[in-house]
């Protein structure tokens, strides 16, 4: 069975970084697109970013572009997205979901498979 546990959230001041990290366990993550996406209270969970398993494309959403970077080490069946330049308004519970699918997407509706999330507070 597909599980996915997220770590590596936190509390961190604006302008510093964190990397999150997705275990995928139960599946080969060969076969997986994998996205990350945020939920911050009172508002609907936003896509972030997703990676495909195909040739790798990503999708990132407008707002941490240059900011935020997401890679795959499918050896180890873990998808990591590191995060700099944090700002207050990246701060949300932060869920990685799995698409058994060649290319990833950005939107919630694709995704079958999801972790518990994590916290992330951008706070000085």
């Amino acid at each position: 069975q597909l599980q996915l546990v997220e770590s590596g959230g936190g509390l961190v001041q604006p302008g510093g970084s964190l990397r999150l990290s997705c275990a995928v366990t139960g599946v080969i993550l060969d076969y997986y697109a994998i996205g990350w996406f945020r939920q911050a209270p009172g508002k609907e969970r936003e896509g972030v970013s997703c990676i495909s398993n195909s040739d790798g494309s990503t999708y990132y959403l407008d707002s941490v572009k240059g900011r935020f970077t997401i890679s795959r080490d499918n050896a180890k069946n873990t998808v990591h997205l590191q995060m700099k330049s944090l700002k207050p308004e990246d701060t949300a519970v932060y869920y990685c979901a799995a698409d058994y699918a060649f290319i990833c997407s950005g939107d919630t509706r694709g995704y079958d498979y999801w972790g518990q999330g994590i916290q992330v507070t951008v706070s000085s």
